[in-house]
């Protein structure tokens, strides 16, 4: 793990190096905010010839985070894009409120459970993102999204009830037509499913979850490198 910092405060940065890197991929975790969570996909992507620089947040205490809380994720991201090499082209991949926190980096605009707008950001420059069991509530308002303009694939469980498909298919018709968008719905998936180690107390309702997970690295892949 590597330091930065946030102003004030340190954070770490999870940096997963191939041997010759074809593209850097800027990982976001949900929640909880540790991607070493995810880290056997994570370490798929490496395996594969590719960068992966994963920011730590703090946990966040509700699943409504507030305008700053969002705000200081986009913000961690900007940094630990930092570790990108010039030259190589940068995927966005994130799960849950990452996701988030990835559009807003992309220049999207939010607005909290509570009403409160986070800006948009400059934009960063991905060429692709990849977005797991994205929460799309933060995009209501028209436009939010009008400044995302690479192509969006988008996974989601059938068995979602944190954020159900219904949240990717409004993501997909807000700006499909300006962007491709691939949609996959995984049978048997929950919001947890995307995940090498679960939280606490959650029990997965995919009978192999190993086995997907192997299968989405594998697209997540071919959607980067297509």
């Amino acid at each position: 793990m590597q330091p930065s910092h946030d102003c004030d405060n340190a954070f770490g940065v999870t940096v997963l190096k191939p041997s010759s890197a074809r593209r850097c991929i800027l990982f976001a975790a949900g929640r909880g905010g540790n991607p070493l969570r995810h880290v056997g996909l994570l370490q798929a992507f490496a395996d594969e010839g590719m960068l992966v620089i994963a920011p730590h947040f703090d946990m966040l205490a509700s699943p409504a985070p507030t305008a700053a809380e969002l705000s200081e994720r986009r913000r961690r991201l900007s940094l630990a894009a930092g570790h990108c090499p010039a030259g190589l082209p940068v995927a966005g991949l994130g799960h849950s409120i990452g996701t988030v926190a990835l559009l807003l980096l992309a220049g999207a605009e939010a607005d909290t459970l509570a009403g409160e707008r986070v800006r948009a950001a400059a934009g960063y420059p991905f060429d692709r993102l990849a977005l797991l069991t994205p929460p799309t509530d933060f995009f209501r308002r028209p436009g939010s999204l009008s400044s995302v303009k690479v192509p969006v694939q988008v996974w989601v469980g059938d068995r979602d009830t944190i954020t159900p498909p219904a949240q990717a298919a409004f993501l997909k018709d807000a700006i499909e037509g300006v962007v491709p968008v691939d949609i996959r719905v995984v049978e048997g998936a929950g919001h947890f499913t995307f995940m090498n180690e679960l939280p606490p107390h959650v029990v997965d309702t995919h009978p192999d979850r190993a086995g997907f997970l192997r299968t989405l690295a594998g697209e997540v892949c071919r959607f980067l490198v297509s």
